[in-house]
């Protein structure tokens, strides 16, 4: 895909899909330097996963930095990472929703943040739609991700519709066709936080590890707030 139908699909339809990006020795040498860190885990994964040093170093690499900055501009830069772990052990489905709550320094009540809330020590804030179109998620694949084992579903083009209420994405997710995002082991989907999108459990035994980093623009977007890492 070129750098410029790569910044159409994430403009028009708020999502696109990239095969390898990374190759299969630098994903077995990810998941054994994970599985050695010591790191939190929950139920579903790892929050707050930007803390691990491998999860750091590959969220500054340059094929990632790249992708984002190719629709957010050369300061972009990742604020937060997010390892999920679906398997038989640990399964789960998620509502259509969208991604609206960034980790913020501290708490300043302002127009259009909120509601607040503390997760794992970090503050988060509801934020206006102005800041999350200056963000875009890139999810790392560990491995495929199929039609059997809790895929990402999206509904396309919802991400120009702003920050919606529950009512509003029902509505919008039975009147629009979802699109199940096939991303094979090494591949990237990237989706801005607004697009409307969900997932159901998986119904095989293979694992799916996803590895999701956020990137803001720059650390300005949310000023006079300031972004925190987690």
């Amino acid at each position: 895909m070129t750098e410029a139908t790569f910044r159409s699909k994430i403009e028009d339809d708020g999502f696109a899909v990239l095969g390898e990006v990374l190759v299969r020795e630098e994903l077995d040498r990810l998941l054994e330097n994970i599985h050695q860190a010591d790191a939190r885990r929950s139920r579903a994964g790892i929050r707050h996963a930007l803390g691990i040093g491998p999860i750091a170093r590959l969220a500054g690499a340059p094929q990632l930095t790249g992708l984002a900055g190719q629709v957010l501009g050369g300061g972009a830069f990742p604020f937060r990472a997010t390892l999920f772990e679906k398997s038989p052990l640990s399964n789960w489905l998620v509502a259509w929703h969208q991604d609206i709550a960034l980790p913020l320094g501290s708490r300043l009540d302002l127009p259009g943040w909120g509601p607040w809330s503390l997760k794992g020590g970090v503050t988060y804030a509801h934020a206006p739609a102005s800041v999350l179109r200056q963000v875009l998620a890139l999810r790392v694949h560990l491995d495929d991700s199929t039609r059997d084992n809790g895929l990402l579903r999206v509904l396309p083009r919802t991400h120009t519709n702003g920050v919606l209420t529950d009512d509003a994405i029902h509505s919008l997710s039975v009147k629009i066709a979802p699109v199940e995002c096939v991303v094979p082991r090494g591949g990237v989907l990237a989706m801005r936080p607004l697009l409307v999108h969900a997932s159901s459990k998986s119904r095989v035994g293979m694992p799916r590890r996803v590895l999701h980093i956020e990137y803001a623009a720059s650390p300005s977007i949310v000023e006079p707030l300031e972004l925190a890492t987690a």
